[in-house]
């Protein structure tokens, strides 16, 4: 039997043979096992309560790792046991070496996608560029540090890229700064889908942010599209993201009001406003003496207004009702311009 086992064939003895064929069946298939096991088993936690985002991010690249770049980790390791001739070896080593680095892009790209999830919802144009920007770029160092690996000079190459993505950006750079402009805002998320801006003479809902320009839907009904450069230069006013929003206005009672009537005024307007709900009342004071009106300047929030386009319009139109009828009620009159002419009789 040891006779048997240390007979040579191809450079190797059989029981080397043996001990790399056991080798490479035991990583191709633990591995793999393995794999499918931590998956089901990651599976089954997020099903119950949900993983941490580290967690889930390793159990992603888990799923991810390719079944080749398993064949190739049990090529390696079957290669500890054999005496191979140096040009099978080199062309193993370049199998192994290239199947590596595809596997770290792969992951690379697994994290990229990942953490773009976590950061973005709502701009699935922005995110698939830079998703796409992020493989050429890992694939193509992967590929670069592949061939550095095995002994092939990179500088040339490297050198060309460069001076050839230099050529390309300044052939392309409007459309490269509106690129740039959509990857700022899927990063920095000064607005989303569903935001109501206000910006130059443009007043609308985001309807979907593009890879070259943010489309808005105006108050008055068309669709206005405006690149990402431009909406970066311009002063934008997110209006969706007020928490509450302002209602400030002056209000004009007639001089003839007695001042018994005038106290009244500002509890009448206060009860007003707290009986609209989704208000917040701020003050009402009486402010001034105007050329033909008692003036009071009255302030009031309207909490949550963008929960719809028309719920502040229409809480203030309550709150105007329900000024006009109480102070209608109490006999209080509003004022307004009036002028007083003298006729001089001159037949007498």
């Amino acid at each position: 039997m040891n006779e048997l086992l240390a007979r040579i064939h191809f450079g190797n003895p059989i029981a080397d043979w043996l001990l790399a064929a056991a080798a490479f069946l035991i990583v191709y298939t633990v591995l793999p096992l393995l794999r499918r096991y931590v998956v089901a088993r990651g599976q089954a936690f997020a099903a119950d309560g949900g993983l941490p985002p580290w967690a889930e991010l390793t159990l992603l690249l888990i799923r991810h790792t390719n079944r080749l770049f398993l064949l190739a980790v049990a090529v390696y390791v079957a290669e500890r046991f054999l005496e191979l001739p140096g040009r099978v070896d080199r062309i193993s080593t370049m199998v192994v070496v290239f199947s590596g680095w595809m596997q770290a892009a792969l992951w690379g790209t697994t994290a990229v996608g990942f953490a773009l999830r976590q950061r973005t919802e709502g701009a699935a144009g922005s995110v698939n560029v830079l998703m796409f920007i992020a493989r050429l770029v890992l694939f193509s160092t992967a590929v670069l540090l592949a061939l550095d690996n095995i002994g092939v000079n990179i500088t040339a190459l490297v050198a060309g890229l460069g001076v050839g993505g230099i050529a390309v950006a300044l052939a392309v750079q409007t459309i490269l700064g509106d690129v740039l402009g959509s990857l700022s805002i899927t990063l920095d998320r000064p607005y989303e889908v569903g935001d109501w801006l206000k910006f130059d003479d443009i007043d609308g809902v985001v309807e979907s942010i593009n890879v070259r320009s943010t489309r808005l839907r105006s108050v008055s009904g068309e669709q206005v599209i405006v690149s990402n450069a431009d909406m970066l230069k311009s002063r934008v006013h997110n209006l969706g993201r007020m928490p509450e929003r302002r209602s400030l206005f002056t209000l004009g009672i007639a001089y003839e009001t007695s001042a018994e009537k005038l106290a009244r005024v500002s509890p009448i307007i206060e009860a007003a406003i707290t009986g609209v709900a989704g208000t917040r009342f701020e003050y009402c004071l009486f402010k001034s003496f105007g050329e033909s009106a008692l003036s009071f300047e009255v302030c009031y929030f309207v909490v949550e207004p963008n929960e719809a386009r028309l719920r502040y319009n229409r809480i203030v139109d309550e709150v105007n009702r329900r000024i006009h009828a109480d102070l209608g009620r109490e006999g209080i009159a509003f004022a307004y311009p009036t002028r007083t002419l003298l006729v001089r009789n001159t037949l007498s």
